[in-house]
């Protein structure tokens, strides 16, 4: 092998080495562009969550009057109080799911263990 190929075979290599540490780098910075961005999708989904549970009572679709609707925020959303019921109301947007303690308060609610508690300061 000449002088000629040598040098252009190691000037290859070198081009070759800086492409691939060019497109590592490139790599990186989407992968946390990517990783930010996901991270501001997730934000904005909890802030229209938290925004839209806000507004649920006043919306046609909710069954109860607005007026009797007390919101909590957590673990549930509020309770509705009825004059013959007291509702405990969770709201959800898009694919949401219940949590593993609203899961749990469901099932006590669900199996009647609702009590009453009252407390006199003197």
């Amino acid at each position: 092998m000449d002088d000629f190929a040598f040098f252009a075979l190691a000037l290859l290599a070198v081009v070759l080495f800086a492409l691939v540490l060019f497109l590592l780098s490139r790599i990186s910075a989407l992968e946390r562009s990517l990783s930010d961005l996901s991270f501001s999708k997730s934000s904005q989904s909890v802030k229209y969550g938290k925004l839209a549970e806000q507004f649920m009572p006043f919306t046609k679709e909710f069954p109860f009057s607005a007026g009797n609707f007390r919101f909590l925020g957590n673990p549930v959303d509020g309770v509705v109080f009825e004059d013959n019921k007291i509702v405990f109301a969770e709201f959800k947007a898009a694919n949401s799911q219940l949590s593993e303690k609203q899961k749990r308060i469901k099932e006590l609610v669900q199996q009647k263990k609702v009590e009453w508690f009252e407390l006199h300061m003197k």
